[in-house]
């Protein structure tokens, strides 16, 4: 993942961001905020090593990790 990228990604969660300061308490502003930061976070990862297999429990090498053994 490139900075590009990242910044990209990060471009298409901002207005969801900025929507949150509407909210009146601090619990459904925090609920939507994590909600928000961890669907981000799943996406970075999963464009950084690879989308999530089907099967959990299955082991595979990742490209990005075995990159990195090198």
């Amino acid at each position: 993942m490139t900075k590009a990228d990242y910044l990209a990604l990060a471009e298409t969660r901002f207005e969801a961001l900025c929507a949150l300061a509407r909210h009146a308490d601090f619990y459904t502003f925090e609920k939507e905020f994590n909600q928000v930061w961890t669907g981000m976070g799943r996406q970075v990862l999963e464009q950084t090593v690879g989308p999530v297999p089907a099967d959990k429990r299955k082991k595979t090498v990742s490209t990005a990790a075995t990159a990195r053994l090198k």
